[in-house]
């Protein structure tokens, strides 16, 4: 179980990571800033989903 919340954490984590850079070009580029504003939506969310997959793990950890 360890291994699994270790991979799911990496790939949350990297998630955020590409949703925030796709975010931050659509929103220099600014062309269309509903697609900005959803993707930065979509940030959050994956932010939150990351945190609670890293309290996840923390816990099964110990």
């Amino acid at each position: 179980m360890d291994t699994v919340l270790y991979h799911a954490t990496t790939v949350a984590v990297l998630a955020v990571f590409i949703v925030l850079l796709f975010g931050l070009y659509t929103m220099i580029k600014g062309e269309n800033p509903n697609l900005s504003q959803k993707l930065m939506r979509w940030r959050v969310g994956l932010q939150f989903l990351a945190i609670l997959i890293i309290i996840a793990y923390v816990i099964v950890a110990h």
